[in-house]
């Protein structure tokens, strides 16, 4: 019997494909689990519109991920911290830190979880920091971390 997976099957293929097994393991496993439906001529057509779907806001994705890592590129972002002897922070610039200063700055909201900071920036300094804003597009953005003067308020 030919199946349509709707799930990734260890062993047997990946959502979307579709496989020839046994009838016994598709009607008696794979259908009551959800994991296949039959691959009847109406389903094929229904998956491969499906796809059309899937492939055009895979696009779209890609597009704006390109986008942001552009205007990432153009500009850079400034943080102002205390600091003491030496340009050493009093605390330090975590990932969260630089998402919100992206927002501030740029207006683009990015998920602290997407910026590749290995450890929190913890002196007065420049630095460049990867942020994986889609599978295929990395983004790289300038951060300045700046002594905080006795004039500036927040942080």
């Amino acid at each position: 019997m030919k199946v349509i997976l709707k799930q990734d099957v260890k062993g047997l293929g990946c959502e979307g494909d579709t496989v020839k097994v046994a009838d016994g393991y598709a009607r008696n496993y794979l259908m009551p689990r959800g994991l296949a439906i039959e691959a009847s001529d109406r389903n094929l057509k229904a998956l491969k519109a499906e796809k059309l779907t899937i492939e055009k806001r895979a696009d779209k994705e890609l597009a704006l991920a390109r986008k942001v890592a552009g205007e990432l590129a153009s500009g850079g972002i400034t943080i102002r911290r205390k600091s003491g002897e030496g340009g050493r922070l009093f605390g330090s610039v975590t990932a969260r830190d630089v998402g919100d200063a992206i927002k501030e700055v740029l207006g683009v909201e990015i998920d602290k979880r997407k910026i590749e900071l290995s450890d929190p920036i913890k002196a007065v300094g420049s630095y460049t920091i990867p942020i994986r804003l889609h599978p295929q597009v990395t983004g790289k953005v300038v951060i300045d971390v700046e002594p905080q003067s006795e004039g500036d308020l927040g942080g």
